[in-house]
């Protein structure tokens, strides 16, 4: 038997209750989850639409996912999804009421149950948490039960429609000091980037809801992940990499989402050869390539995106200076591991 939270509401005597979803639920199920789809853009800034609702009920079944319900009166309400199975992190990812109704008091509910549902796990591990669109309302909820919070900002850089372009012209870069020079990403360059990754992002705000950048191996984990196009298609050719001396030095990696939305993962500098303007050079040069290619056809690519946190001004000053511009904002939400 699956384990259940059952509450009451006294002030109009609705029924509540939590359980993970099954086979036996899936029609009515079925009806709220693609209410959700249909606002994963507007309402929780999905920049794709979500799996189908078949494709969801199958990673349910083979356990990527698991999908934590609500039932009001028996009649499924809203739900939550979480996932143990992909890194050192519990990755909790949506959370969504029917119809956006009552939010805050059937998400309480939801993470409630979650809560309880991985004790076990949260004694090893921490809980990340996006808190992407409309999320953010509830958290004050979240925040009663010890999550922290770092803000998060969406930059874009439209191929199209803005002057992004007209700024990346403009700006104006000091020349690189003798011995730097920049190319592209080689397999070879592999161990050299995980060492400049993890030593960027070791004590970084990333490392508080992303645990794999406090040690090498973790961040290899994370390196793999990218150049093996299991975040989604790497681009080798617009991956730029700052070489000193013929060491590299600097990494600003970039890959590609859906065909046209490129992403900016990473960009890390080595702290000796910090200061001096070196992540502009490349992210200036990856964003070039990625413009050569819509320029002559090759890739349809309408944007590039990056994240930063909302209190990094130095990261957001380099962005505006390129041609980025400040979309919308959320709070990263993570759960630590109490000691």
């Amino acid at each position: 038997m699956l384990p259940y939270t059952h509450y009451e509401n006294e002030n109009d005597n609705l029924n509540f209750e939590a359980r993970l979803l099954t086979a036996d639920d899936y029609k009515g199920f079925a009806v709220i989850y693609e209410d959700f789809r249909e606002r994963a853009v507007s309402e929780y800034k999905f920049e794709l639409e979500p799996l189908g609702f078949e494709d969801f009920v199958d990673s349910v079944e083979k356990n990527l996912i698991d999908c934590l319900v609500l039932f009001e009166n028996t009649v499924p309400v809203a739900f939550l999804v979480y996932t143990t199975a992909i890194s050192e992190a519990i990755e909790l990812n949506i959370i969504h009421s029917f119809k956006m109704e009552n939010m805050a008091e059937r998400g309480i509910y939801l993470v409630k149950k979650f809560l309880e549902l991985t004790k076990a796990e949260r004694a090893e591990k921490i809980v990340c948490y996006p808190m992407l669109g409309s999320q953010k309302n509830i958290i004050g909820e979240i925040a009663r039960y010890g999550f922290k919070f770092v803000g998060i900002a969406v930059l874009r850089f439209m191929m199209s429609g803005t002057n992004s372009r007209d700024i990346l012209k403009m700006s104006e870069l000091s020349e690189l000091e003798e011995g730097y020079k920049m190319v592209e990403w080689d397999d070879k360059y592999f161990a050299d980037a995980v060492e400049v990754v993890q030593e960027g992002f070791e004590n970084s705000a990333d490392a508080l809801f992303d645990p794999r950048f406090k040690s090498i191996e973790g961040t290899q984990d994370i390196i793999t992940k990218i150049v093996k196009d299991l975040y989604a298609e790497f681009l080798p050719e617009a991956t730029t990499i700052m070489l000193y001396n013929n060491e590299p030095v600097g990494f600003c990696f970039m890959n590609l989402t859906g065909g046209r939305i490129a992403n900016i993962p990473l960009v890390s500098i080595k702290k000796e050869h910090q200061g001096k303007g070196l992540s502009k050079h490349m992210l200036k040069k990856s964003v070039e390539k990625l413009i050569e290619w819509v320029d002559n056809g090759e890739k349809p690519i309408t944007e590039v995106n990056t994240t930063t946190e909302t209190n990094n001004f130095n990261a957001l000053r380099m962005y505006r200076h390129l041609g980025f511009k400040e979309d919308y904002n959320y709070p990263q939400a993570y759960l630590p591991v109490k000691n």
